[in-house]
């Protein structure tokens, strides 16, 4: 269960990351004040507003949604149209790849 302002948080997250980066769930999970909340992010993501650029969202060691509309394949589409190198096994560098937002951005 989560909360609405919980939800307006993460999706607010989601739309500050720019083209070419990523956020893990648990990173945007943590900035939206609830550290746990991995998972939530990733239902949250699953069945959140289409036009939100959760392809820039993988899991902490990089690797893709298997649950992306699509599937890894179309994720991985994705993000390398944004710029983003992602391995054959479907994972991005997250140390080269990952997004931090500071506090003007958010």
């Amino acid at each position: 269960m989560t909360t609405p302002e919980f939800r307006q948080e993460v999706e607010s997250i989601v739309k500050s990351i720019p083209k070419g980066r990523v956020m893990t769930y648990g990173q945007i999970a943590s900035l939206a004040g609830s550290p746990g909340a991995a998972r939530i992010v990733g239902g949250i993501a699953h069945f959140g507003d289409p036009d939100l650029a959760w392809h820039r969202v993988v899991n902490k060691q990089g690797g893709l949604a298997s649950g992306y509309p699509g599937g890894r394949s179309a994720h991985k589409m994705a993000l390398e149209k944004d710029g983003v190198i992602v391995s054959t096994n479907y994972k991005v560098n997250v140390k080269d790849a990952i997004w931090w937002p500071s506090n003007e951005n958010h």
